[in-house]
């Protein structure tokens, strides 16, 4: 009996597990079928007092949320960079209420509707507003010369390259490679509620296939270097522009090879300039390494442009690429 008791308990721990991986796994890319969830997760903008108040709404799956604050507006709206005011909460009767962690016990908010509501001791403070904010650089046109990878026609221009529509799939290289470049790149991250970490909407742009700028879901998150606008084991970005997932995304990205002697010897590390939804994150930022899960190593060679697969689904749009001067 004792065996008996066991094996069901390791045959029903590895069905749970199984079921949550699978959950965990779960990705939507469609806002119709993506939940209420979605519906509440976002951004929040207005003024508490004569304080400009923003504050995103991070969905956890099964009607759970973690809240970020920031005083002075949102990311690249404001915000003065000081302590984050960090919360969490649940949907109780059709209305998300978020409580703070550390900060004024007596004060929580509710969402219903698009709108955040802020009491203090049971008294409306302020009503924020559900915005949705858009990269000024969001449907950039390619200028006179610039090599147009993706238009949404064909995925000619890339090696496996896999269509969803017109929207180009992870996991894919361009048959092209290019020296120093800027490149203009849309994305949209995948609604993964139940994931955590890198296993929410993963993937990656490499500059030549070396260099990675991060693609991850990290709205709301700290801002790392293998986060969301992150140059991957290299450098955090000066702040976490990411937007919340199906929104589209651009990266407007100068970068400038590396320099070799005759020898093959390096001389000069690769360098660039990443702007995350129209924001500078990166500016000059030298690379000294290769990232390790490029396809190339660091050489004099050109390289092409390269997007990760890591197993969960990311779509890109308007990829285009200007050849520079190194």
């Amino acid at each position: 009996m004792t065996c008996f008791k066991t094996l069901m308990t390791l045959a029903l721990t590895t069905a749970m597990l199984s079921t949550a991986s699978a959950q965990n796994k779960k990705a939507f890319l469609n806002a119709k079928e993506a939940g209420a969830d979605f519906q509440i997760q976002g951004e929040y903008s207005g003024m508490v007092g004569d304080a400009k108040v923003g504050i995103q709404v991070i969905a956890q799956g099964d009607g759970k949320f973690n809240s970020v604050g920031y005083i002075g507006g949102l990311p690249g709206d404001g915000w003065d960079g000081t302590e984050k005011i960090k919360g969490s909460g649940s949907v109780e009767d059709g209305v998300c209420i978020l409580k703070p962690e550390k900060q004024d016990q007596n004060a929580h908010g509710e969402i219903k509707d698009g709108v955040l509501k802020l009491f203090r001791d049971g008294t409306e403070v302020a009503a924020l507003k559900k915005v949705v904010r858009k990269s000024p650089t969001l449907g950039k046109k390619a200028p006179e010369g610039a090599v147009v990878l993706f238009d949404g026609s064909s995925a000619d221009n890339f090696k496996n390259g896999r269509l969803d529509g017109k929207l180009l799939m992870e996991g894919t290289t361009s048959k092209q490679t290019f020296q120093s470049f800027n490149i203009h790149i849309e994305f949209q991250l995948s609604f993964m509620p139940w994931a955590r970490g890198q296993g929410r909407s993963n993937s990656g742009y490499y500059n030549q296939g070396r260099y990675e700028v991060q693609i991850l879901d990290s709205f709301g998150l700290e801002g790392k270097h293998n986060e969301c606008g992150g140059i991957y084991s290299i450098e955090d970005p000066k702040v976490n522009m990411c937007f919340p997932p199906l929104s589209w995304q651009t990266y407007d990205i100068e970068y400038h090879t590396a320099k070799y002697d005759d020898a093959g010897r390096k001389t000069e590390h690769a360098w660039m300039t990443v702007k995350h939804n129209g924001v500078v994150v990166h500016e000059k930022t030298k690379l000294d390494h290769a990232t390790t899960a490029s396809p190339l190593r660091e050489g004099p060679e050109p390289g092409p442009v390269f997007f990760q697969n890591h197993g969960n689904p990311v779509r890109f749009r308007n990829i285009w690429l200007l050849p520079i001067e190194g």
